[in-house]
């Protein structure tokens, strides 16, 4: 079974069986949807065997472009539902909020009984998203790898928004401000954007995934000031795609 989540930034693809993935891979989105796009007709010309991939009518597809998918027997699902599956695939948990860290948005989600209960979004703004980090790490001139590395003394950054935050990051740095206080002042702004969503569908464990979850001072961060048990999934930024294969395999 193949499943295809369809972001922002990366497209996923991951092939399982048995429950394990065996093979996994990840593209730009704008590059994928050039290489594959069909002008005017608003979907995919996929060939999954071209890109190493067995189908066998076992195809599903969550994520922004999921409707374009449509290979023969190719279903889709909303994409809470598949991070949902994914998340209680890979932990073995059914009762736990999960914090979805995607490119440009970020969900955060309410489980119990490995059900979705309750979900919050910040669709609607990049702060607080994958989106958010990368600019922030190209601004401090960082991987973010390194980025990801900083949560000790943090400046406060009072904007959240992307674009003045970059404004306001750039006036610290013409000060003479280390650049991991910087480092930390950013992971902390991401925090501080999802905290209240996180407040109102706390748990006593909060699970990560998407791109985003890569950010290890972020989790520290939730830790820290949430009380809680933060854990990350083992193959955040294929958590969706997870999710459609474990879909396929339960219906």
């Amino acid at each position: 079974m193949v499943g295809i989540d369809l972001g922002s930034r990366n497209i996923k693809i991951v092939q399982m069986a048995d429950g394990k993935v065996v093979k996994k891979q990840s593209f730009d989105t704008i590059a994928f949807y050039r290489r594959f796009g069909l002008v005017g007709e608003g979907r995919l010309s996929l060939d999954l065997a071209e890109l190493g991939f067995d189908v066998y009518g076992e195809l599903v597809a969550t994520g922004y472009g999921k409707l374009a998918v449509t290979v023969e027997g190719a279903e889709q699902i909303p994409e809470i539902q598949a991070h949902v599956l994914g998340a209680c695939h890979s932990t073995g948990f059914s009762n736990f909020t999960l914090v979805d860290i995607g490119g440009q948005d970020t969900k955060v989600v309410q489980i119990r009984s490995g059900q979705a209960v309750d979900f919050l979004t910040n669709d609607r703004c990049a702060a607080g998203s994958g989106r958010y980090l990368e600019h922030m790490a190209g601004i401090l001139g960082m991987e973010l790898e390194e980025l990801g590395r900083y949560d000790q003394d943090p400046v406060h950054l009072n904007s959240t928004c992307a674009i003045f935050g970059e404004t306001e990051v750039i006036g610290h740095i013409v000060t003479g401000c280390p650049a991991p206080r910087l480092a930390a002042g950013v992971n902390y702004a991401v925090y501080r954007k999802l905290a209240p969503m996180i407040r109102k569908l706390k748990s006593e464990v909060l699970v990560l995934s998407g791109g985003g979850a890569l950010n290890q001072a972020l989790g520290r961060i939730m830790a820290r000031e949430t009380g809680c048990q933060v854990i990350q999934v083992p193959e955040p930024q294929y958590n969706g795609a997870i999710g459609c294969c474990i879909y396929r395999r339960r219906v």
